[in-house]
């Protein structure tokens, strides 16, 4: 049985309303920054999907869309194995494109460098990054972020795109998991 988040949420980091404003000052500086370009928003699937179109919904600059999926937490894992793996690589030609990557959250940043390098060698235009979460204090690699939605303490967040073993992405909101309280749903 899988348990109501309401039994293990330690408490809400970030709500819904200021999720929300922080998004559309997001897409506003997209906007200034690629005013008349070309753009494609490559999103790191599945955390980053929530993020990207509420981003998409903002942003008044044409662009495409692509997809990627890494993976570098096993099942059930809390932290990175720091061992990445491409699972689905983008259907789009980025060579002379300006690329955006969309991202839901940095943590020790060895998965996102993995990508950039991985995509740098594609010869993008220009190649940045959009971060809706960055855990500043978990950084073991040093990641250029052009765009970040909120610095956030080293505590293991869910909702709003995040899981907790692959349920609860659907929340409005950021909430921070008492891990004590929290029961893993059984196979």
């Amino acid at each position: 049985m899988i348990q109501p988040y309401q039994n293990f949420l330690g408490k809400v980091l970030i709500d819904s309303d200021a999720l929300q404003t922080r998004i559309r000052e997001l897409a506003a500086e997209i906007d200034r920054d690629y005013e008349g370009q070309d753009l494609l928003l490559i999103c790191i699937l599945r955390g980053g999907v929530v993020f990207l179109v509420d981003l998409m919904r903002h942003l008044q600059t044409p662009h495409q869309v692509d997809f990627m999926a890494i993976a570098s937490y096993g099942v059930g894992a809390r932290q990175s194995s720091g061992t990445v793996r491409l699972s689905l690589d983008l259907q789009t030609d980025i060579r002379g494109r300006n690329v955006l990557l969309v991202e839901d959250i940095i943590d020790s940043g060895h998965t996102l460098s993995y990508v950039l390098e991985f995509l740098g060698t594609r010869h993008p235009k220009s190649l940045r990054v959009c971060t809706l979460l960055d855990k500043v204090e978990r950084r073991e690699v040093d990641i250029p972020i052009h765009y970040r939605g909120f610095a956030i303490p080293n505590e293991f967040v869910f909702g709003y795109g995040l899981d907790m073993d692959e349920y609860y992405r659907n929340l409005p909101f950021i909430g921070v998991v008492d891990l004590e309280k929290y029961v893993p749903p059984e196979p």
